[in-house]
């Protein structure tokens, strides 16, 4: 039975629900030398990659991809009814991932198997915790829900770098025991206290060929883009992989073709005519560009700490994924500062001036980032990052409130799923886009450091060469997960043998590797967060013409009921 205080009972339920789905997709990020160790896998062998790539991407990819079919099951079978179920199976999946009884491949295959589990039931909040909330809240108020409902979202992704340095700390098990017990009580009271509340569409059937369409598209393109990294045929990425440009060339043919099944079926998975609506396709596109850089910027982030910094300023390799969750604190602190503000802000003077001002406030973080040397003042390195995590809070809510304002209310499950889908699939996305910029970047300066730099400490030449002209992905995964590779490539070559101590000592430090790719990786970071910048920019464009403020419901137009009214461009307020 909804009381007076509905509105806060699902706000608190969705907020942590958000919290809990956001924080498993970042989590495993800086957790992953410690969960490889645990199952006892090499992530530097060259047949591990795949598994270290779908362990880190599998979440957010199925994550992606269901959020629309989801939030368009809540609209036909009730909101609270989904989202309620993913609870139950986010908790489920994250109870058996913890028990995983296999080590090598086996256990890999375990984790990520259950990891896609998990990544359904993060999808089924994901999709429809804001239209619950729309559902819930007046329009003069939704800012404010939004804000903090967001604020855990984005948060959690930040909160997860964290939790998963402390936990793996003690057990790598504990990465996902952890949120157990929260998933248990969560799935409990959301059974006990969420009611639906938007009316239900009597006779609604569900589109099956889109919806396998549009998951067999955007899987395609996604995974494809994202293996682009890997080496193929003697190149050092694999964007000439047959497979590669298949999944690339077919996902979109196939996406295209999800457009047209769209416009022909009696009640489509999407209403297309959605995106006629400025406020949701400005603010969408916004999402999907802030996504990319927000995501790139967290992995360049955490090689810059685990590989160089931290290794540079005497921690040791085992201990640097839990000091990089808390170095990278102030991240999280600006956002959770602006977050709430700008949400509440938003209701009174709308959503245009500070979405567009956040995403210009990060682009200024990054070039901000550029300008300071890899081996920086800690305090520099704060206050940048504090910066552009005030400009994501800035960003966040209002966009997300201005996007579920602007759709009928039929359609807010559906919509609240598109507007996750371009979120997460720009995180996905962020993996090959950056990864690859930054192997590029690497590519151009890397072996002749790498050839010199060995020379220099008695290594012949002819192991030095065939090391340095080695794919440099290696060296960025041994960067990314804070491990020195400078043992386990001479090793087996037998060439620390012959050395003397202290050379050997050298090579094998925690200091060498570090300095080595510290000039080459700035060069590739330069190539990376320029990208961001200019993301970070059209973004902005794109959040500044999202048009004059717009509420569906307080329009004068008739109920829509199968496609949505098309807004004029200067039509409402100001936003």
């Amino acid at each position: 039975m909804r009381t007076k205080h509905y509105s806060w009972v699902a706000l608190s339920n969705t907020t942590l629900g958000m919290l809990l789905a956001t924080v498993n997709s970042s989590i495993v990020i800086i957790s992953l030398p410690a969960i490889f160790r645990g199952v006892r896998l090499d992530p530097l062998e060259p047949g591990n990659v795949g598994y270290l790539l779908w362990i880190l991407m599998g979440y957010m990819l199925v994550s992606a991809v269901l959020v629309v079919t989801l939030g368009r099951l809540g609209d036909m079978f009730g909101r609270v009814r989904i989202y309620n179920a993913g609870f139950a199976v986010f908790t489920l999946g994250t109870v058996v991932l913890a028990l995983d009884p296999f080590t090598g491949g086996r256990g890999a295959v375990w984790l990520i198997a259950w990891r896609i589990v998990q990544g359904i039931g993060g999808a089924m909040l994901m999709a429809n915790s804001a239209a619950i909330l729309t559902d819930a809240f007046p329009a003069r108020r939704r800012g404010m829900a939004m804000g903090v409902n967001q604020v855990a979202g984005i948060a959690g992704t930040f909160l997860g770098l964290v939790a998963g340095g402390l936990l793996s700390e003690v057990n790598w098990r504990l990465v996902f025991f952890a949120s157990a017990p929260i998933g248990v009580a969560g799935t409990v009271w959301a059974y006990r206290s969420l009611v639906e509340t938007a009316v239900r569409k009597a006779g609604a059937k569900i589109d099956w060929l889109g919806n396998v369409a549009f998951a067999a598209g955007l899987t395609a393109l996604l995974a494809a883009i994202t293996y682009g990294i890997q080496p193929y045929g003697g190149h050092d990425m694999g964007w000439t992989n047959p497979w590669v440009l298949a999944g690339i060339i077919g996902g979109i043919a196939v996406l295209a073709a999800f457009c047209v099944i769209e416009t022909k079926v009696e009640q489509p998975m999407f209403h297309l005519d959605l995106f006629r609506i400025r406020a949701f396709s400005a603010g969408n596109a916004a999402s999907l560009l802030a996504a990319v850089s927000r995501g790139g910027m967290q992995f360049m982030l955490i090689i810059w700490l685990q590989g160089i910094w931290l290794p540079l300023h005497g921690y040791d390799f085992e201990d640097t994924p839990l000091w990089a969750g808390i170095y990278l604190l102030p991240l999280t602190l600006g956002f959770l500062v602006a977050g709430p503000v700008s949400g509440h802000l938003s209701d009174r003077y709308g959503a245009r001036a500070f979405a567009s001002g956040g995403l210009l406030l990060s682009a200024a973080a990054f070039a901000g980032l550029l300008l300071v040397p890899t081996d920086f003042a800690y305090w520099q390195f704060a206050l940048l990052i504090f910066v552009n995590g005030v400009g994501s809070g800035l960003f966040a809510a209002p966009n997300t409130t201005a996007i579920m304002n602007a759709v009928p209310a039929d359609q807010r499950g559906v919509a609240s799923g598109m507007r996750a889908t371009f979120m997460n699939a720009g995180m996905v996305l962020s993996i090959g886009v950056f990864f690859s910029l930054m192997i590029a970047g690497l590519a151009d300066r890397l072996p002749a450091t790498l050839s010199s730099g060995l020379t220099a400490h008695g290594v012949d030449q002819a192991t030095a060469s065939r090391i340095a002209n080695l794919p440099p992905v290696g060296t960025l995964f041994a960067a990314f997960l804070g491990y020195n590779p400078i043992e386990s490539l001479l090793g087996p070559a037998g060439a620390l043998d012959g050395l003397g101590a202290g050379d050997r000592a050298t090579l094998t430090g925690h200091a060498y590797f570090p300095h080595l790719i510290a000039g080459p990786f700035h060069h590739g970071l330069v190539i990376v967060f320029s990208l961001a910048i200019a993301m970070s920019l059209i973004a902005a464009l794109a959040s500044a013409l999202r048009g004059r403020r717009f509420v569906h419901e307080e329009q004068d137009a008739p109920a829509v009921t199968e496609a949505p009214v098309t807004v004029p461009f200067d039509e409402g307020a100001d936003a």
